[in-house]
């Protein structure tokens, strides 16, 4: 999967500011501008990013859309997660408060 990939989540994360120049990305991301330019070409060709001509400058900047897409398909796997967690908390919770009562009690 193209966000799978702990590079391209950080040009992602470079570019939730808004756009930016593949040297400004090279900068913020602490990788070479080759492996930027390769992922931002990734990016681009999977939909994630748009590109735009400035002069000499290439602007590159997240498209919204299908990060919206991913967010919808990913609620119901969230909310599955999230209630198995608050059932885990709760067992934790429970085990926590059993442990602290035998302690509690005096020695025989």
């Amino acid at each position: 999967m193209t966000l799978a990939d702990p590079t391209r989540r950080r040009i992602i994360a470079s570019l939730r500011n808004g756009e930016r120049q593949v040297n400004d990305i090279v900068r913020e991301a602490g990788i070479h501008q080759s492996g930027v330019s390769r992922h931002l070409r990734i990016l681009h060709d999977a939909g994630f990013v748009t590109v735009r001509a400035d002069g000499q400058r290439r602007l590159y900047a997240l498209r919204e859309n299908p990060f919206r897409e991913l967010d919808a398909w990913l609620a119901d796997y969230r909310s599955l997660w999230e209630t198995r967690l608050d059932r885990f908390g709760a067992a934790i919770g429970e085990r926590r408060k059993a442990r602290a009562a035998d302690d509690k009690e005096p020695p025989r």
